[in-house]
């Protein structure tokens, strides 16, 4: 198998899709091609699945770079298209377009800095994190979040001087060592529980520069709050909260910019909101919490399925927030048609230009009254 004219026909896909993954860093023996042949062969195979699955259990790529060797995968037999039975998976939920294939995907050089000129298309590429500025806002969230992020009452009881339930077992044990007297009747309310928070970052091509920073912030409240879920969305909608749970923060941050593919590419606000609620897991997290995106509202998609989503997003929520950095001051007033067309449904239009801006919001949530 030295020579490409001795490979037979039906496996030189599957030998240059290793020729690929040692282009791009990955280890493979020759032995572990042979394996992934002989495996390949086994299965039959039946679906991309079966070859996927081979491919995991030959080539065992490194767990930290899984989400660029699923991202070749995908690639190289795919043409850039998702697993059809992973739309629903932890990772990556793509948002399909109308017409798809007739659209080049954008190349970085075609990437919009402003935003002005979204588009439909999508980059795929992977993005390389720098230390971003916004360290004081993060301190204060890791010292703060514990005692001021919203609550909720939870189903079990606590003892308390003044509550709305009666400790019978209590009052009864008391009577007990007082020979039949009941001196006093203790009491109970529910315990608090903190409140799942959703944060839906966009990353594209219009929030650039403030897409380090936003991943970092993320990072931070996944640490120091127990219920964080974390989406991005752009031209695609994937969930990275797996990789923000990882203590160390260049980890974190590298593990998600491994996972995501659509970085700086087209806005696709509505779709992508959509998709979230389509899938029955992903829409319970917003259930009871406090959904906060963070976006600039520059949709260049259809302003009607953005409104729906939104109306759908207010009805599951505690709150629903959106912040932006197009909000510069109390008095802002929505002027693209994407965030005036969601203005009725949201609770709070705020500013999301700085860390210090959105962590003082988040901060706020428990004084804020509910939807």
């Amino acid at each position: 198998m030295s020579e490409a004219g001795e490979i037979p026909r039906a496996a030189r896909a599957f030998v240059d899709f290793v020729a690929l993954l040692r282009a791009n860093g990955f280890a493979v023996a020759p032995e572990q091609t042979t394996s992934y042949l002989a495996a390949i062969w086994l299965l039959g195979p039946r679906s991309l699945e079966d070859i996927g699955q081979a491919g995991l259990a030959t080539l065992a790529p490194p767990p930290e770079r899984r989400a660029v060797y699923d991202a070749l995968f995908c690639v190289h037999f795919l043409g850039g298209e998702a697993l059809g039975g992973e739309a629903d998976s932890d990772e990556t939920l793509k948002v399909q377009e109308e017409q798809a294939g007739q659209e080049e995907p954008l190349t970085a050089d075609e990437i919009n800095q402003s935003g002005q000129a979204a588009s439909r298309s999508e980059a795929v590429v992977e993005r390389r994190f720098n230390q971003a500025n916004g360290a004081d806002a993060l301190r204060r969230l890791s010292r703060e979040a514990a005692r001021r992020l919203p609550l909720r009452r939870g189903h079990r009881r606590m003892r308390a001087r003044r509550g709305p339930f009666a400790d019978l077992r209590r009052a009864l044990r008391e009577s007990a060592r007082n020979d039949g007297e009941m001196l006093r009747l203790s009491r109970l309310r529910r315990r608090p529980k903190p409140r799942k928070l959703l944060l839906l970052i966009d990353v594209s091509g219009s929030m650039k520069q403030r897409t380090d920073e936003n991943l970092e912030l993320a990072h931070a409240l996944t640490q120091a709050a127990p219920l964080v879920e974390t989406f991005t969305f752009g031209t695609r909608l994937t969930r990275v909260t797996r990789a923000l749970r990882l203590k160390r923060r260049e980890q974190a941050l590298r593990a998600a910019g491994g996972i995501v593919s659509d970085w700086d590419g087209g806005t696709r606000i509505g779709d992508a909101l959509q998709a979230f609620l389509a899938v029955p897991r992903f829409a319970g997290y917003a259930r009871g919490a406090a959904v906060i995106v963070i976006s600039d509202g520059l949709e260049r998609g259809d302003v009607a399925a953005m409104r729906d989503a939104a109306s759908k997003l207010s009805r599951r929520a505690w709150r629903f927030d959106w912040l932006t950095p197009l909000a510069t001051s109390r008095a802002f007033t929505p002027q693209t048609a994407g965030l005036s067309a969601i203005r009725p449904f949201v609770d709070e239009m705020a500013a999301g230009g700085t860390s210090a801006a959105i962590v003082a919001h988040i901060l706020s949530l428990r004084t804020r009254r509910a939807a």
